[in-house]
């Protein structure tokens, strides 16, 4: 048992003394089939406040094949990443005192020891989850905390009143913390939309208008090429192939990465070269269209979800193209999106149609490097307001700590 110094009435004691891990069904469902029951998928659970928002289901389609729970019970999400997320939850305002969720959560049921909110806050901790990841059982993406874990896990136990008095504290202090979070995450938000913004006013400006439109085809060296759909490994001795999660607000993120031998990756084909322009073509509508200039900081070849274009330089920027797709020519690339089943996608052959607006080289030039200065701007902005965020996410951990150690 845990030796840690506790204040006076205090205990240590294992999840499995003060509660109940996954009881068996104690409510009878005899003649409800057609009745609304209350039912939490994985999805209903905020991972950041630890709430939940749960569907209204009939109880015939889940009384069956799904987690059982009752009012006041703490879910706690046993599968990789929504365990280490914080998918976890109390069990509140049930239909009938009680429902149903997906079978990938754990059911702690307290006892008359232990009120849910101190076993809620104490398993959303960072160290406790971080300490659950080394019990995982089952294979690479489908791991998950066995219920022994839980049984075993050691918490500190105060009385009742006291768990009361500590929970009002924490809770008030949590509001003053969100509140932090949601200024800071609103300044991030605005010192984003500056340079867009300012693309803005470029693109959509009178002058803009005057300005010669031609297919974007028409300033490129060649076809647009699409890139490898080959397998891809994490050995860090190979090329890395760029895909669209390495192209995040028109630069290339070198993080992430996976690695194609030398022979697979087919430099002289699929290399890429400084100022060559990657366009996001499928996956969400959000991220269709998202390009980015390679900074030819290292040798790379690009993955099947880009297509490549490279700027004739004496007529284009390759920036300034870069610029305008991520900005006024999202009308083009929503307007003329395949759309299917959860996806949508643009191909190579409709982005070579797709018009730019094009003034003489130098102009464009003075627009990128206006756009430049902007950027440094909102990077030197955000990296402040990050820093701020970081630290207030960082609080909660602390506060938790405080409380659990009897300090509070």
């Amino acid at each position: 048992m845990n030796e840690q110094w506790l204040p006076d009435g205090w205990r240590w004691v294992t999840l499995g003394e003060v509660c109940e891990i996954n009881p068996r069904r104690s409510a009878s469902l005899a003649g409800k089939d057609n009745a609304p029951t209350t039912f939490v998928p994985m999805a209903a659970v905020d991972e950041q406040s630890g709430t939940m928002n749960p569907e209204i289901r009939p109880l015939s389609e889940v009384r069956k094949g799904y987690t059982y729970f009752e009012e006041d019970d703490v879910l706690f999400a046993k599968i990789t990443p929504c365990m280490q997320n914080g998918k976890h939850a109390i069990a509140q305002d049930l239909i009938d005192g009680f429902g149903f969720g997906t079978t990938e959560f754990h059911v702690i049921r307290p006892s008359d020891f232990i009120t849910s909110k101190w076993i809620h806050l104490y398993i959303r901790q960072p160290a406790i989850l971080e300490l659950a990841t080394t019990f995982f059982t089952g294979s690479v993406g489908q791991q998950r905390v066995p219920k022994e874990f839980l049984e075993a896990l050691e918490i500190p136990l105060p009385p009742i009143p006291e768990q009361q008095r500590i929970i009002a504290i924490l809770e008030e202090q949590m509001v003053d913390i969100d509140a932090a979070r949601v200024a800071i995450e609103a300044e991030l938000e605005a010192a984003d939309s500056l340079s867009a913004s300012y693309l803005h006013e470029v693109f959509e400006s009178d002058e803009a208008g005057e300005w010669k439109c031609v297919p974007l085809i028409e300033i490129c060296k060649a076809q647009g090429q699409y890139g490898l759909s080959l397998k891809s490994s994490y050995d860090e001795t190979g090329i890395p192939i760029l895909g669209m999660g390495n192209i995040r607000d028109g630069e290339i993120v070198w993080k992430s990465l996976k690695y194609l031998t030398a022979e697979e990756a087919e430099l002289d084909k699929y290399g890429l070269t400084k100022g060559d322009i990657l366009f996001n073509r499928t996956n969400s509508a959000e991220l269709v269209g998202k390009t980015a200039i390679f900074d030819g900081s290292r040798e790379a070849v690009f993955a099947s979800y880009l297509i490549r274009f490279r700027a004739k330089p004496e007529q284009a920027d390759p920036h300034f193209i870069s610029a305008y797709i991520n900005s006024s020519g999202r009308a083009f690339i929503e307007r003329n999106m395949a759309r299917a089943i959860g996806q949508v996608n643009i191909s190579a052959s409709t982005m070579h149609k797709m018009p730019i607006p094009l003034p003489p080289l130098e102009l464009q030039l003075d627009i990128v490097n206006r756009w430049a200065n902007q950027l440094i701007e909102v990077n030197t902005i955000s990296a402040i307001a990050q820093d701020r965020l970081d630290a207030i996410n960082a609080m909660p951990a602390a506060v938790l700590r405080r409380a659990f150690n009897g300090e509070l």
